[in-house]
């Protein structure tokens, strides 16, 4: 460029159209060098160009050294600048900045608003908000739809969605953007009632809105409404594709989320890593393999970069469909390592029985300074559990808070439940029930049934069914057990009293245990005594067969478990 004449306003033009085929640091500096040499530094539009592109290749560093020289930067050079700090995740800067700026007598536009009031979101800083809030209006854009709109989702990201009603309501016009905010913030807080009221009136139901409503029918656990409403979207973009397979995945219908992922397929949408974590993760709960090995080769098909999310995916994936080998394989192929893949892998060793090579990985977890969170505690109370290492767990147990200040929760108590009763220590299982800082609920009691049915001890037992009748008593699991227990100490009278009061209470099991099994890449589904399947008469013909021949190598059936 240096060897050809040009005119100021054509060099310009050049650089701008450098910026844009600008892919890394080394060339923006160049380009920089270039600005100086020709002294265009100080010309505002290019300026503004130049720190947007430091914004997108993620050097917000030198985009605030190069504005640092400039004398006099206008309102779209200091816009630029905040806007690259807030997308940088400098949200403090960006606040410093548009101070900055107002100092200088630069008046903001609503371009400045929008990217200040999501710095403010960013740090979570109320008050700074109202006060941003309250510049907005100074400078007369209480009427301006997009900077409104942005306010809404301040509030409502601050838990503020009264303040957000407020601003809603007060707006003299909405766009379909600000509706959707107002939807998205009611659906935040769990308020679906007025969620599907404003839902109703829009005068056009955008997808955004459309995708925060599914969302909340997925936290409700209405699936039904969910499908209707996905079902009448006219447009669907891959967040309502996403949506809705998560709804599936929330509400344990993870062949529906799978189904769902083929048709999204068969849309031509292009998944990205939030759908491709969520669909790894439903194979996983479905212990269907060759449907994850088939997601983790379409994964490595289409170039997705194998990080944290997919990674532990795929690594709790395959641990939970019985192949620790490739779950191994995967987390030590991992460039980069989050507490989730640790977590998951430890976990899935745990689960396998490998007690002391999962307690050796948290051991590498610690040296090498990853930071474990209670989820990592549950896994490696539950390598200890296994492996029954009660010194061990005692010790992992008290470090949690000790050491890491992490409070114990519902979880780790379990764990500790069912580590000390597995033990024969039934006792020093319900001092930590009763000396827990929050209330057992029914698991904790179940567990310690679940122990005393192990050890034989009524005792207990009566103790934990008296609990359980009032934390879960429309659930006969935990009565049956106790019958049971009577039955094997041929205490006869006791089971008669316990059956009729079942009855008289009208309690029955409310949620039938069922199973998956996967055959030649497709998922059948069984519940206890179902005959809903096609091959039911032929399974049943199987096990009564298998039946007879059990009982003539001399099995004898277990009494207790048939009561």
């Amino acid at each position: 460029m240096s060897g050809i004449s040009m005119s100021p306003n054509n060099i310009i033009l050049s650089i701008v159209n450098q910026l844009k085929l600008c892919s890394n640091t080394k060339q923006l500096q160049s380009l920089y060098s270039i600005m100086l040499k020709n002294g265009t530094t100080k010309d505002c539009f290019l300026m503004n160009q130049f720190i947007s592109t430091c914004s997108t290749l993620n050097t917000p560093h030198f985009a605030s050294l190069t504005f640092s020289h400039m004398e006099n930067p206008n309102v779209f050079v200091y816009n630029s600048l905040i806007r690259a700090f807030v997308h940088c995740h400098s949200p403090f800067k960006a606040i410093h900045l548009y101070i900055h700026m107002l100092r200088s007598q630069n008046i903001p536009t609503s371009y400045t608003f929008s990217s200040v009031i999501k710095g403010c979101t960013l740090v979570c800083g109320l008050r700074l908000g109202e006060c941003v809030h309250g510049q907005i209006w100074k400078y007369g854009f209480e009427s301006h739809v997009f900077v409104q709109t942005g306010i809404i989702d301040f509030y409502a990201n601050l838990g503020r969605v009264d303040l957000a009603r407020l601003v809603f309501d007060e707006m003299p016009q909405r766009d379909n953007f600000a509706w959707a905010a107002m939807v998205s913030a009611h659906v935040s807080v769990g308020d679906l009632g007025f969620a599907k009221s404003l839902f109703d009136q829009m005068p056009e139901k955008i997808t955004a809105a459309s995708n925060a409503m599914i969302n909340g029918y997925a936290r409700k656990g209405d699936v039904e409404s969910a499908e209707v409403l996905f079902k009448e979207m006219s447009r669907k973009d891959l967040i309502a594709w996403t949506t809705m397979i998560n709804c599936y995945s929330q509400n344990r219908k993870y062949g529906l989320a799978i189904e769902v992922f083929n048709d999204m397929k068969s849309e031509f949408i292009t998944p990205d890593e939030v759908t491709m974590t969520s669909v790894i993760s439903a194979c996983a709960h479905l212990g269907a393999l060759d449907k994850g090995k088939e997601m983790h080769f379409y994964v490595m098909e289409k170039g997705f970069d194998l990080g944290v999310h997919i990674g532990s995916a795929l690594i709790d994936m395959y641990a939970k469909c019985g192949s620790l080998e490739r779950s191994l394989l995967v987390f030590f192929k991992l460039r980069e390592k989050n507490h989730f893949c640790w977590n998951s892998v430890i976990d899935g060793l745990a689960v396998h029985g490998y007690a002391e090579e999962a307690l050796a990985l948290f051991g590498k977890m610690e040296k090498e300074r990853v930071k474990p969170n209670g989820v990592t505690f549950v896994s490696v109370l539950t390598a200890c559990t296994h492996a029954g290492l009660v010194e061990m767990g005692r010790k992992i147990f008290l470090s949690m808070t000790r050491e890491y200040g992490i409070r114990p929760e519902m979880e780790h108590y379990g764990c500790m439940v069912d580590l000390l009763c597995k033990a024969g220590l039934l006792e020093e299982a319900l001092e930590i029930i009763r000396s827990m800082r929050i209330e057992p609920n029914a698991v904790i009691w179940g567990a310690l049934l679940g122990g005393c049915k192990l050890q034989k001890n009524l005792e207990i037992a009566r103790v934990a069914v008296e609990k359980l009748s009032v934390l879960d008593p429309n659930n006969s699991g935990y009565y049956t057990l106790l019958v049971n227990m009577y039955a094997d100490a041929n205490r006869w009278t006791e089971v008669v009293r316990i059956r009729t009061i079942l009855r008289g209470l009208g309690v029955g099991k409310e949620y039938p245990g069922s199973s998956w099994i996967e055959i030649e890449k497709k998922i059948h589904q069984f519940a206890a005594c179902d005959n809903y399947h096609h091959s039911s008469q032929e399974i049943y013909n199987l096990l009564d067969g298998l039946d007879g021949q059990l009982k003539m190598a001399g099995h004898v059936q277990e009494l207790g478990f048939v009561l």
